[in-house]
């Protein structure tokens, strides 16, 4: 069974979105050679799973964006 598909991850710079694997963008396991794979909120924004079909139907505390915290390492 896949993972879940975050919609708002708090630091998707961090991780590569190419795969389930989900892997430190430090040390990629595809193998593949390429880069880091973006999450769409780099590149499309917060609501970029309401445009297009993307076959996600978010519940409520899903759709809403990470908000950091005072105390976060931003």
């Amino acid at each position: 069974m896949a993972k879940k598909f975050p919609l708002h991850p708090r630091h998707p710079e961090r991780i590569c979105w190419g795969c389930d694997k989900y892997c430190p963008a430090g040390s990629l396991q595809c193998g593949n050679g390429s880069g880091r794979t973006q999450h769409p909120a780099e590149m499309l924004g917060d609501d970029w799973y309401l445009w297009g079909d993307w076959g996600i139907t978010p519940d409520d505390e899903a759709a809403a964006p990470a908000i950091p915290s005072a105390d976060s390492d931003n």
